[in-house]
């Protein structure tokens, strides 16, 4: 059960961590898309925040999985929030700068290892209803990991990405 908690615990550091990240990274960057991007996973990761430190402190009063604490999250929508901006803001939008780039590559390292960390607690669990949460979680994380992958290459070359993306459309592939 310690264990448990201890877990929780750096999930939730990890969490308020990379909420500060993203919105601080949306209120700095000149780029559209980024900025949506951020925004969107900033708002995702606080609320994950909150549905984490239910969690934890039901554990904590009640030592085991809480019967009582809603358990889901909301659906990550980055990949839409990440779409919907590229249409908004067309082929006009310039390459991200190389903070941009940067702080990408530093959040797409942040969901790597925070889908891996949630689906260590997934494996690691026996109670079903334990499990399905975190193997929520970690699909979520798995989900802004790709969104923010996208992003990077968008911020690269985004004349590239709306070839690519033209393709993928016609063709359906």
């Amino acid at each position: 059960m310690e264990e448990r908690l201890s877990a929780l615990e750096v999930a939730l550091k990890n969490e308020m961590t990379e909420h500060r990240f993203y919105s601080q990274n949306a209120e700095r960057t000149n780029n559209p898309v980024g900025k949506a991007m951020f925004a969107r996973i900033a708002s995702e990761e606080l609320e994950h925040y909150e549905r984490l430190a239910q969690l934890a402190e039901k554990w904590k009063q009640d030592q085991k999985w809480p019967e009582t604490v809603p358990l889901k999250v909301m659906e990550t929508t980055a990949n839409a929030v990440f779409c919907q901006a590229t249409r908004e803001n067309g082929q006009a939008t310039a390459a991200g700068d190389a903070d941009d780039l940067a702080a990408v590559r530093k959040a797409i390292d942040f969901e790597a290892q925070g889908a891996l960390f949630y689906a260590r607690l997934r494996d690691q669990s026996t109670d079903p209803q334990e499990k399905a949460f975190f193997e929520l979680m970690a699909n979520i994380e798995h989900e802004h990991y790709v969104s923010l992958k996208d992003t990077e290459e968008f911020f690269i070359d985004p004349g590239a990405w709306y070839q690519k993306a033209d393709r993928t459309g016609l063709d359906g592939a």
